[in-house]
């Protein structure tokens, strides 16, 4: 049927069949790909379009719902070049990172700001109105709090048309907040198929061989075993001219599967005659890492990888804990600790558009953290010359971890179109992202910490920690026990128990979080039996000078000051206090290039990495605008593209991205400006100059670049201070405030540092009190497969945020400062456990703390205070 409606003040006719959702209708046959479809069931919200002014979710509503309206998307919420006060305002206060949901905030920002305005004037709202106005929106980099200051800012009539101090403090803000910015998902290409996977309905199979009907172009990917392993593997892949088509044919697909035993508890694979997930000796081989190197050698026992040989000072550590043990020393410090897996849950899903039409010269566009290893990646795998292969990400939706490697909507879409030769374009869905796209392992730890009874000094650390990354192994979590806390013997053991659950892989700050879930709480618990400040106690056992700063800090600050005694508090709401403390390496690219040239009167910096919302075109614009004494803005920024003619650039992980690129592109604007001078307007057209990022002096343990990464000397540091407030009654734990204290060095873009160390205590909030993958037992099929049943934390969920940097005792690194996403990362949920503890009395060993764990914990507490 047509209908006539008219979109962004445009009349427009649409064809639709009638089952057409409105945003399909909009990206599809309209072209306006700004309006983003993530979910699918309307709990995002960032689909959002405003028809006849009011906000709809595009997810859910008919396309037939656009017959004689008017539809506003956010392409058409700016007044031609004249930006709306709101986008703006989300430009200036930094409301956004990777971007992907940023239009369909801005179009529900844009309904409640022009309401507000025409009733209220430049009246601000509080926080709890933008909450509540905004309630149906979510973000997955947590930039919620640029986006109150932001939304409030607006409303106050501070970004109104001529109004003073519009900068805009991330460079490419302006296409996010309009919708500009292109996406893997936003790419169609004449010609294009579409993909679908096959995935296994059961957790384990032998499986036969895979017969397409006639007509039907497929690939089979299982591989050489032709076994699954868990529910939701891929089998085969295959191609149609619509997306609806090819998930119907592979839906549909004849799979010869024969079912076979599994497990999916990690308890359960551990006991006697338990389904061994890998039989043969060759088949642990293939086993995937989830971590971002391979694993260590270690034993296989069924089910059980691990631990490695173990040092000489761990025997002396374990033989002073069982002293202790035996002369029930008060010192001794034994609990034991499991977290849940944790969904990377990136906004943008994991897509690939694949272009094989010229034998020649293979060009793919994919959503990854890293656009030059892929390169590298995909002519390995296809046993091509690099030079023939071309990857681009100009924008990325979010990866956390995710896409760092060489995943199947990759793999799929480049073999079908090599048999096609056309384009060929897989793009997951929520349920495929909710599900095989990787996960934080889950955990259960037992640390045995034993402090001197007089002193208090550590007399010795044992941290054992068994990893369930379902079928994948090679976690450390443990193993950063060794990392902290120096001068005392200590032992680290990590095993990996493999399940028939979907692969685990590195996720922010990896093994980092889980640790500190445990070892934070232990130290917490220690000084809480010496009735020790927790704070001082860290501070004596601590010889990290940039961490010692961050104490004095963290002990100045009135919340912590103010906290109550433990387990005080009276009445239905009861409040408390914790903290904890967080390190990470430093790492760097040392083969990291950048290029900085003068075109057309205009600077421009390029290397083949990519910005997936960290903020790297904005840090190579700073670098070189501060050389050259111009506006960054002014900065032409080439990033996201990697070929044959490309330097080489780092990937997005292990902070390193901003440390290898900053000081690359000083040193190449400052070649350049020294060989021909500041005044670009006398500056030939072309001229340009190129630096290597190089390593540093005292780079330590990896003489070698190792998949783009060397280790240097000298750890950054974290301390976060978080302050509760427990619901006695219903369980419910709300986190009212959270300083963040980060010692990274030199922060070289002051605002989108903060952006990040906000949203790293937003995925703390998730992973403390809300986030869990959850299986069938019965199936090993994800429960969990959509945001309705997959809980991150939304913008009432947002406590007031206080991030503090210590910028001092990185001199010796070229460009002062280090990387800071995954150190960030480390210490908030553990912060929340102790800060729960401090409310009242009971300590919460399993995350998430939810309610009725909590609930059935302060009975547990209650009747030992009796017995006691």
């Amino acid at each position: 049927m047509e209908l006539r409606t008219s979109v962004n003040d445009e009349p427009r006719l649409v064809h639709v069949e009638g089952t057409e959702s409105l945003v399909d209708v909009v990206r599809g046959e309209l072209g306006l790909p700004g309006t983003k479809l993530v979910c699918g069931s309307g709990v995002c919200g960032a689909c959002t379009v405003l028809v006849d002014g009011e906000p709809v979710l595009g997810c859910l509503t008919p396309a037939t719902r656009m017959r004689e309206a008017s539809v506003t998307t956010v392409e058409g919420v700016a007044d031609g070049e004249d930006l709306h006060p709101v986008q703006r305002a989300f430009a200036h206060h930094d409301g956004l990172q990777c971007g992907y949901c940023t239009p369909g905030f801005v179009v529900d920002a844009v309904a409640f700001h022009d309401r507000w305005r025409a009733e209220r004037g430049t009246t601000e709202p509080d926080r709890d109105t933008i909450a509540r106005a905004l309630a149906g929106h979510l973000c997955r980099c947590g930039s919620y709090e640029g986006i109150f200051r932001a939304v409030a800012a607006a409303c106050r009539g501070e970004h109104d048309a001529g109004a003073p101090d519009q900068r805009v403090e991330r460079v490419d803000a302006p296409a996010k907040v309009t919708g500009a910015a292109v996406y893997t998902t936003d790419v169609t290409l004449p010609g294009m198929l579409h993909a679908a996977i096959r995935r296994s309905d059961v957790a384990a199979a032998v499986v036969g061989t895979v017969t397409f009907p006639p007509g039907v172009v497929g690939v089979d990917v299982l591989g050489d075993d032709r076994r699954v392993r868990w529910a939701g593997q891929p089998i085969a892949v295959v191609a149609a001219e619509t997306a609806a088509e090819a998930r119907r044919l592979a839906r549909e697909l004849d799979v010869p599967l024969t079912p076979q035993p599994f497990v999916v508890d990690p308890d359960e694979a551990l006991r006697p005659g338990a389904p061994l997930v890998y039989a043969a000796r060759a088949d642990r081989k293939e086993a995937p890492s989830a971590s971002e190197g391979g694993a260590m050698p270690a034993p296989w026992d069924g089910n059980r990888h691990g631990p490695s040989r173990a040092p000489f000072l761990g025997t002396l550590a374990k033989r002073r804990v069982a002293t202790a043990r035996t002369a029930g020393r008060r010192g001794l410090v034994e609990l034991e600790f499991r977290t849940a897996p944790q969904v990377h849950t990136a906004f943008e899903p994991h897509a690939c558009v694949a272009d094989w039409s010229d034998p020649q010269h293979l060009r793919v566009w994919l959503s990854t953290q890293g656009v030059e290893a892929m390169r590298q990646e995909i002519a390995d795998h296809f046993d091509l010359d690099p030079t023939q292969v071309e990857v681009t990400a100009e924008h990325v939706g979010g990866g956390f971890g995710a896409k760092l490697g060489l995943t199947m909507e990759a793999v799929g879409a480049v073999s079908l179109s090599r048999l096609t030769r056309r384009p060929v374009r897989l793009v997951l869905d929520r349920h495929e992202e909710l599900t095989a796209t990787g996960n934080r392992p889950g955990s259960r730890t037992h640390v045995s910490l034993l402090v001197d009874d007089a002193t208090q000094a550590i007399r010795a650390l044992v941290v054992d920690t068994d990893s369930h990354a379902g079928v994948a192994v090679g976690n450390s979590v443990a193993a950063l026990s060794m990392l902290v806390y120096d001068r005392t013997p200590r032992l680290a053991r990590d095993v990996d128990v493999v399940t028939n659950a979907p692969p685990g892989s590195p996720f922010r700050g990896p093994g980092g979080p889980t640790n500190a879930w445990a070892l934070e709480q232990s130290v917490d618990e220690a000084a809480h039996r010496f009735g020790r400040d927790p704070i001082e106690l860290r501070a004596q056992w601590d010889g990290n000078p940039k961490r010692q700063a961050l104490y004095r800090w963290a002990q100045g600050l009135s919340t912590w000051q103010d906290r109550p005694a433990t387990g005080s508090g009276t009445g239905r709401y009861r409040r408390g206090v914790g903290v904890a403390a967080g390190n990470w390496i430093y790492l760097v690219d040392p083969d990291c290039e950048v290029v900085v040239s003068v075109r057309g009167g205009r600077l421009t910096a390029a290397t083949a990495s990519q910005d997936m919302g960290t903020g790297s075109r904005t840090v190579l614009a700073r670098a070189v605008a501060g050389v050259f004494g111009v506006d960054p803005g002014t900065v032409d920024v080439q990033l996201g593209r990697a070929h044959g003619g490309t330097t080489h650039g780092p990937a997005s992980g292990g902070s390193r991205t901003t440390v290898s690129l900053w000081s690359a592109a000083v040193d190449a604007a400052t070649a350049l400006r020294d060989r021909v001078g500041a005044d670009l307007g006398r500056v030939p057209d072309g001229a340009s100059a190129s630096a290597r990022r190089g390593g540093d002096r005292g780079m330590r343990a990896v003489p070698v670049t190792m998949n783009g990464i060397q280790v240097g000397r000298g750890f950054s540091a974290a301390v976060h201070v978080s302050e509760v407030e427990v619901d006695t009654r219903t369980g419910a734990t709300r986190v009212l405030r959270v300083h963040g204290g980060i010692a990274v060095g030199r922060i070289h873009a002051p605002v989108l540092a903060r952006s990040q160390c906000e949203g790293s205590i937003i995925q703390g909030i998730g992973l403390a009190l809300f986030e869990n993958q959850v299986l069938d037992p019965h199936t090993g099929l994800t429960l969990t497969a959509n945001l309705e049943d997959y809980r991150i934390p939304q913008l009432g969920d947002t406590p007031e945020i206080d991030i503090h940097f210590h910028e001092e005792g990185w001199e010796r690194v070229p460009g002062g400062g280090v990387g800071l996403g995954e150190v960030a990362t480390v210490s908030p949920a553990a912060s929340i456990g102790n800060a729960i503890f401090n409310a009242t009395g009971w300590r919460p060993l399993t995350l998430p703390v939810r309610p009725d764990r909590l609930l059935e914990g302060l009975r547990t507490h209650a009747r030992s205070e009796v017995t006691r």
